[in-house]
């Protein structure tokens, strides 16, 4: 009967060396840096969480290059957020001014000189902040309410990271209870062979004494 199944090469034609090595994968796996950002944070969080995991084999290996990649994400992503509230500030300003100063040159004139922190613009917004019964926590809010849209999807991108962070830490606790499983399944077949193996060598003893 002729075999059906495919045969699998025992090594690569152009790379005689078969075993693949986790270093291999790193820098196609590695997340794109941007302008500004330490790559050598990156690779402290990726041995901090190593670490951690105590990876066993190449698959899991993988997975807690998911899982650092993952957490990068999330940290560009809540920094993006932040710098983006921050800079929607001078908008929230201008918003909150309106009343105050109607004339819309002149406000957007003293939002600019507020947010390069020139000290006559400072003092006069905080100065019609104060006589309005407004706070800080009132521009914020403005700007929060103009950069709504781009917060809420950036949230939504985040709880996405963290979904799929969830998903590989649950594959790996699976792939773990797997294998401990298979382990002990290995473990009792050959308790069991080598327990079958010594009754029968101390089974014609038994029967010699008997007679």
């Amino acid at each position: 009967m002729q075999n059906t199944s495919t045969a699998v090469p025992s090594s690569d034609p152009q790379n005689p060396s078969t075993e693949l090595e986790i270093s291999e994968l790193v820098d196609l796996g590695q997340p794109v840096f941007l302008d500004g950002e330490d790559q050598s944070v990156y690779y402290r969080l990726l041995r901090s969480v190593t670490a951690e995991v105590c990876p066993q084999g190449i698959i899991e290996e993988l997975w807690v290059h998911d899982i650092v990649t993952l957490m990068w994400e999330t940290l560009r992503y809540r920094r993006m957020k932040a710098n983006l509230l921050a800079a929607s500030t001078v908008e929230g300003v201008k918003e909150v001014l309106k009343p105050m100063l109607p004339q819309y040159m002149a406000r957007d004139e003293l939002a600019g000189g507020w947010y390069v922190r020139e000290e006559e613009s400072v003092a006069k917004v905080e100065t019609m902040l104060k006589e309005a019964g407004l706070t800080m926590d009132h521009v914020r809010a403005q700007a929060l309410s103009a950069k709504l849209g781009e917060i809420e999807r950036i949230e939504r991108m985040l709880a996405g990271f963290e979904a799929r962070r969830n998903v590989v830490l649950r594959e790996i606790d699976r792939h773990r209870a797997a294998l401990a499983e298979r382990l002990r399944t290995a473990v009792e077949k050959i308790q069991d062979a080598e327990f079958t193996d010594v009754a029968e060598d101390e089974t014609p003893e038994l029967h010699a004494h008997e007679q």
